[in-house]
């Protein structure tokens, strides 16, 4: 039973991991990092706990059950009866109670997730938080989490411990009826006194196992919630790859079709074509776009905080897919390509850099597995972090702890651009990407970039127009809509 529970859960978590993968962006946008990973971890323990433990005593339970219907049938089925008038109480008060608890349980496994959601910001932003001296408002914020996750803890073990004294209640008022209908029967002859005090002691059996499944409610009710948390993850809709029927149109109107910049020219690279976004219907993050990227140019996007800069990137890797208009890659429209295609010939070096635990070495493979280190050593070179990577005691195999916090900001700065390098995509995506260095690592960057990103596609966003110099383009980005598009400042 050990090994079934394991294998259940085991592969449980599988698809759970499968299906995170194949989710959209707009998932993680809208669920906590601690609620997910309290589905992963917690809610699967709770099924692991309970398939390991209660499943047996279920089995030998309902073995029992049907085992002491049968020789009290034997005995005197007028008698059994008696016995079985009292379960039809037990079912009512069990469908009473376990909807409520179960309730509670989901609350409390919800509320569980918000609390493991407050407990990894805080770790994360421990620094942030003492600086400004926030200790007091991140513990009372704890606390109310906290407290939340008590009371909804509190409120379905009460209720679920509700069953089993009921359950007792009941079960005594069935022996009191046996005991009574049974001695009336000894009394006018129609059974013998050793059949009745058989039958009674059938009955505290016949009590026992509905009693102990009373009693493993409690778990199972907590189970359920636990089990309806996971597979509500697993009935979220995946991504899909191509343009959905109602979009496309036939070969001869597509033939014919002509953008508000005109026909398409083929010999662009990538052409953002009357492009529109939204999340919501009552919110548009992006209308009208247009403009196109020949081969190997830089595309500088610049604007104020929220205007949409990032949107369109995202747009472009296809985080998201445009809600209407095209994007095209070569002539082909994104959404008809692959996503592991298309992002297979891009790179990001993200805002806030990410780096795992392990070697220096090991991360700056992320960006392609089956680089030598020679290649690695290179593309480091390229990117100017290979001067404070052999400064290190360790090199190259020098192990970041979590979130690389024994670096710094510049120099995790710099593996990531190393990383992108590395990768050598045709389309690289820098966003705010020099933003968080120091001026003499921004110089060292742009000189890496005037000598890589040559013949390579690239799109930079960025605040300032001094980490942009050298684009061949500028896109200015405002409330969604492309003010400007040129080569020069507007």
């Amino acid at each position: 039973m050990t090994r079934i529970s394991q294998r259940t859960v085991y592969t449980l978590r599988r698809e759970f991991k499968n299906k995170m993968k194949k989710l959209p962006v707009s998932y993680y946008d809208s669920h906590s990092n601690g609620d997910i990973m309290s589905r992963m971890i917690n809610d699967m323990d709770n099924i692991s706990g309970t398939l390991n433990q209660t499943l047996i005593q279920l089995i030998t339970s309902l073995l029992q059950f049907v085992g002491t219907i049968y020789f009290m049938l034997t005995i005197s089925w007028q008698l059994a009866l008696v016995a079985f008038i009292t379960v039809p109480l037990a079912m009512i008060t069990v469908r009473i109670v376990a909807p409520l608890s179960q309730k509670f349980f989901a609350e409390q496994q919800k509320n569980l997730g918000l609390l493991n959601d407050q407990i990894e910001e805080n770790y994360a932003g421990h620094t942030v938080i003492k600086t400004f001296n926030h200790e007091a408002s991140a513990e009372k914020e704890f606390a109310k989490r906290n407290d939340n996750f008590y009371k909804s803890a509190w409120k379905a073990q009460f209720v679920s411990t509700l069953i089993y004294p009921t359950m007792r209640f009941i079960n005594n008022l069935d022996y009191l009826a046996m005991a009574v209908i049974g001695g009336l029967k000894v009394i006018s002859g129609t059974v013998n006194l050793g059949d009745v005090q058989a039958m009674l002691q059938y009955t505290n059996q016949f009590a026992q196992p509905i009693t102990n499944i009373s009693n493993m409610l409690n778990t199972i009710q907590a189970t359920v919630a636990s089990a309806e948390r996971i597979f509500e993850v697993l009935d979220e809709k995946e991504m899909t790859d191509g343009i959905p029927v109602s979009e496309k149109v036939s070969d001869e109107s597509s033939k014919n079709a002509v953008s508000k910049l005109g026909a398409i020219d083929k010999t662009d690279f990538i052409n953002f074509d009357q492009v529109a976004f939204s999340y919501n219907e009552n919110q548009s993050l992006m209308t009208d776009v247009n403009f196109s990227v020949e081969v190997g140019q830089m595309i500088a996007i610049v604007g104020p905080t929220g205007a949409g800069k990032t949107t369109m990137i995202n747009l472009l890797e296809r985080f998201y897919d445009v809600t209407s208009g095209k994007i095209l890659l070569e002539g082909k429209d994104i959404r008809e390509i692959d996503r592991e295609q298309l992002r297979g010939r891009m790179a990001m070096v993200l805002q806030e850099t990410w780096l795992f635990s392990g070697t220096i070495m090991d991360n700056l493979q992320y960006g392609r597995l089956e680089a030598t280190q020679e290649e690695v050593i290179q593309a480091a070179k390229m990117a100017h972090a290979d001067e404070f990577i052999t400064t290190l005691p360790q090199g190259y195999q020098t192990l970041l702890n979590e979130a690389a916090s024994n670096i710094s900001q510049g120099q995790r700065q710099l593996l990531t651009i190393a990383r992108a390098f590395l990768a050598n995509p045709e389309i690289l995506i820098l966003d705010e990407a020099t933003s968080s260095v120091d001026t003499r690592t921004e110089r060292l960057i742009q000189s890496a970039m005037n000598r890589l990103l040559k013949g390579r596609t690239s799109f930079v966003v960025a605040h300032r127009l001094s980490t942009i110099r050298d684009a061949n383009q500028i896109l200015v980005m405002e409330n969604g809509k492309w003010k400007y598009c040129g080569n020069g400042e507007p």
